[in-house]
């Protein structure tokens, strides 16, 4: 019972901010200059669609008012379709740029995870939280990513 309290106390917490750290790595600036690539492709086939939907709306818009209707009404039939591809586009392209910027991060989100047990390991850490919003750090609590930065071999 005399050597329980002691052992509470030999707890040892460490805190770490992950987003500025990765912010910080070299391959960070590679994913996001890929990631740029691939949404500039997708903004520039967003807006091929949108001016094509403005082009076919401004022709609908000058008809003459002799066009018959059957006529309009395809017109507007494919003016509705066009739109429904637009909104389609757009939530693919949503899913598909998030998708890739999670395959492009997964390997530094790794590498920094495997960068945290070590030092955890290595400085005998209880635990390591992320350090977020802390309302209180008590001075027992050690930041690590200095430590972290080190093995990552980070500046």
């Amino acid at each position: 019972m005399v050597a329980l309290p002691s052992m509470a106390f030999a707890q040892k917490f460490g805190v770490i901010n992950t987003e500025t750290l990765m912010q910080n790595l070299p391959e960070m600036k590679e994913v996001q200059t890929q990631f740029e690539a691939a949404s500039k492709k997708y903004e520039d086939e967003f807006q091929n669609l949108q001016g094509e939907f403005q082009k076919k709306y401004t022709e609908f818009q000058n008809m003459e008012e002799t066009t018959p209707q059957t006529i309009k009404d395809r017109r507007i039939q494919e003016l509705q379709e066009l739109d429904q591809k637009i909104q389609q586009f757009r939530q693919t392209a949503s899913q598909d740029l998030q998708r890739q910027q999670e395959q492009l991060l997964a390997p530094i989100q790794q590498k920094v995870r495997t960068a945290i047990q070590s030092v955890g390991a290595e400085g005998s850490f209880t635990m390591i939280f992320e350090n977020m919003i802390p309302l209180y750090v008590g001075s027992d609590v050690i930041d690590v990513t200095p430590l972290v930065k080190t093995k990552l071999g980070v500046k």
